[in-house]
C-alpha cells in the first residue's frame, strides 16, 4: 500500500511513482501528476515517472513539456523503446515528421517486434513523402499483427503491394 509506505517514509521516491501509475490508470489526472512530480523532486533521475508524467502531458496535449520528459526518460533509459515512440507521437501531433521518423528508426532497433512503432514509423515518412521506407514499415507491422487495420489502410495509402519487398532504412 502507497499510502502506507508514505505514511512511514514521506521522502520515498518508489511510493509516490507506484502511486501515480494507480492515479493515472484511475483517470485522476491531477493526482497523478502530483505525485509524478513528488517522485521527480525526490530522484530527478527516475525515468518512469519522467515517462508517465510525459504520457500525462502529451494526454493534455502540451506537447512540448511531454518531449522534454520523454526526451531525459529515453536518456536515462536508452535501450527502451517506449519513450522515444511517445515522443515520436508528441512530434507528429506538433507537425515534426523529421524528428518523429528519427526517434522511429531508434525505435524499431530497440523493439524491432513492435507493431504499433512500424505503423508510426509508416506515418512519419508519410508525411515526409517517402512512400518506399513507409510502405516498408506498414508492411513490417503487418507481418507481426496481418489484420492490424491501422497497418493495412496505411500499406494501401502508400501504394503498398503484397508480394513487394521495400527498403525500411
Amino acid at each position: 500500500d502507497y499510502n502506507r509506505a508514505l505514511a512511514l517514509d514521506p521522502n520515498y521516491a518508489p511510493a509516490y511513482l507506484g502511486r501515480g501509475v494507480v492515479y493515472k490508470a484511475r483517470k485522476q489526472e491531477a493526482e497523478a501528476l502530483e505525485d509524478f512530480n513528488k517522485a521527480i523532486s525526490l530522484h530527478p533521475d527516475n525515468a518512469e515517472a519522467r515517462y508517465n508524467r510525459g504520457l500525462l502531458y502529451q494526454g493534455e496535449k502540451q506537447h512540448q513539456l511531454a518531449i522534454d520528459d520523454f526526451t531525459v526518460a529515453s536518456g536515462l533509459m536508452p535501450q527502451q523503446a517506449e519513450p522515444l515512440l511517445a515522443r515520436a507521437l508528441s512530434y507528429l501531433a506538433l507537425d515534426k515528421a523529421k524528428e518523429a521518423a528519427a526517434d522511429l528508426d531508434e525505435a524499431v532497433q530497440a523493439d524491432p517486434q513492435n507493431a504499433q512503432i512500424w505503423i508510426t514509423r509508416g506515418l512519419a515518412y508519410e508525411r515526409l513523402g517517402d512512400k518506399t521506407k513507409a510502405a516498408g514499415s506498414y508492411g513490417r507491422a503487418i507481418n507481426i499483427r496481418p489484420k492490424d487495420e491501422a497497418a493495412r489502410s496505411g500499406f494501401a495509402r502508400v501504394g503498398g503491394k503484397a508480394g513487394e519487398s521495400y527498403a525500411t532504412f
